[in-house]
């Protein structure tokens, strides 16, 4: 059967590629509910041997390195959710990974167009594609399986779901999973000082004293004996605050993932103005932060000026690289310690446009707080309509002990002849001093 060909359920092909890409897609639309890519790794018993051997949103990466969730992606109205399996890495106990889809806010029947589509990693050549249309109460849908036969590998269309949700459907392979907790009332919003006169000439800021030179990030913590947390948070404007604590976050590393894309049309100040946003291949956006320790010391987490941060050392909070795609599967990262909750006093989290835009009225952009233990937390950008360049995403603070996350989605208009770094210092009160630099 030729790969441009949907599969008939429950027929199989063979898979000759060392790694492939698995995509579950659907339909966007009105009223489509989310959905989200899984994959269970399973002995010959037809369970999995622990936890560990399911892949989602919450445990993005098995151990052994073999399956990894990438994420989300939309192309011309067609959502995707990514799995990528080195067939090579998975190991010899392992026979089959189930690969499914859960739905959030709605059952499988209201997603048009679900499908799963197996491609090679190394060349995007499809191998297998199976497009599901008997879906109706189910909230979990396994959609195909990769498994062992006489040493080679083969992909099923499987075709079956359940309507307990990803819940029903991690227990029923042998997952531990653990009941969802409801997040405390957001705390008191932090004082913020009135801006100051702009003293600078417009120029990308580094700080006068750089952080500590890069680290590596620790080597991830057992969690050996946790049950699963299926639960994940979305903060909106009526809901723009959770607790670590209370989602699980307590200990390990949480990465910060921002992601983007530019929207297909030009929308807000500039094109009402008649002018179109410049919006080049080399567009750069910069994740940064500004930290603030519990003994008070100050500064920030940047690309410019080299001042990545560490880990292992003060201010415990790492910037992985400087990505100038966007890429749903990379974009740019930072990485917080929770081992060291208590040294943090605030943490705003923020992106600059450091050059191919003038403003981020024609980007779409998601961000995600994935912790090592507990549950992910994302959200979206408001549209921007006003010509900013700096936009606060997120706000951590230590309320006796547990680390809250507030939504800010907050786009700021630098005054003329003051940098993006400064402007958002101006606006959450960090008084640090700042001079011009580059990266």
């Amino acid at each position: 059967m030729g790969a441009d060909m949907t599969m008939p359920k429950g027929s199989n092909v063979p898979v000759p590629a060392p790694a492939v890409r698995v995509e579950l897609g659907w339909t966007a639309g009105a009223g489509v509910p989310d959905a989200d890519a899984s994959a269970l790794l399973l002995a010959a018993s037809g369970k999995v041997r622990s936890d560990d051997d399911f892949v989602f949103y919450n445990q993005a990466v098995h151990s052994s390195g073999a399956v990894r969730h990438e994420g989300k992606k939309t192309d011309a109205g067609r959502v995707s959710d990514a799995l990528v399996v080195d067939l090579a890495r998975v190991e010899p106990a392992i026979e089959t990974v189930v690969l499914a889809a859960s739905t959030d806010g709605g059952v499988f029947g209201q997603v048009p167009g679900l499908f799963i589509r197996v491609v090679d990693a190394a060349s995007g050549a499809e191998i297998a594609r199976y497009d599901s249309e008997d879906a109706t109460v189910e909230t979990a849908f396994v959609l195909g399986e990769l498994y062992r036969r006489q040493g080679a590998w083969k992909f099923r269309a499987v075709g079956q779901g359940y309507s307990s949700g990803l819940q029903g459907l991690a227990t029923d392979y042998g997952i531990s999973v653990d009941e969802p907790q409801q997040a405390p009332p957001p705390p008191a919003p932090a004082a913020v000082q009135p801006p100051a006169a702009p003293v600078a000439p417009a120029a990308p800021a580094a700080p006068v004293q750089a952080p500590p030179p890069p680290a590596q990030a620790p080597a991830a913590a057992s969690a050996a004996g946790q049950p699963v947390r299926l639960s994940k948070v979305t903060l909106t404007k009526d809901a723009p605050s959770v607790s670590l604590t209370k989602q699980g976050g307590t200990s390990g590393a949480m990465r910060v993932n921002l992601n983007w894309e530019v929207r297909k049309q030009f929308k807000g100040w500039a094109s009402k103005l008649g002018r179109a946003v410049a919006m080049h291949a080399d567009l750069d956006l910069d994740l940064c932060a500004l930290y603030e320790l519990a003994d008070g010391r100050k500064g920030v987490v940047q690309a410019l000026g080299n001042a990545f941060g560490s880990l292992d050392q003060a201010p415990y909070l790492l910037l992985d690289g400087d990505d100038r795609t966007g890429a749903v599967a990379s974009g740019e990262n930072l990485t917080v310690n929770l081992d060291h909750i208590k040294d943090f006093k605030r943490i705003v989290i923020f992106v600059t446009i450091y050059e191919g835009a003038r403003s981020f009225a024609d980007l779409a952009a998601t961000v995600t707080l994935q912790p090592q233990h507990g549950a992910s937390i994302d959200f979206s950008l408001d549209e921007c309509t006003v010509p900013s360049t700096v936009c606060a995403l997120a706000l951590l603070t230590n309320n006796n002990g547990d680390l809250f996350v507030q939504r800010e989605a907050r786009y700021l208009v630098p005054e003329r002849g003051v940098s993006p770094q400064r402007t958002i210092d101006y606006a959450y009160g960090w008084g640090m001093n700042w001079t011009p630099g580059r990266k």
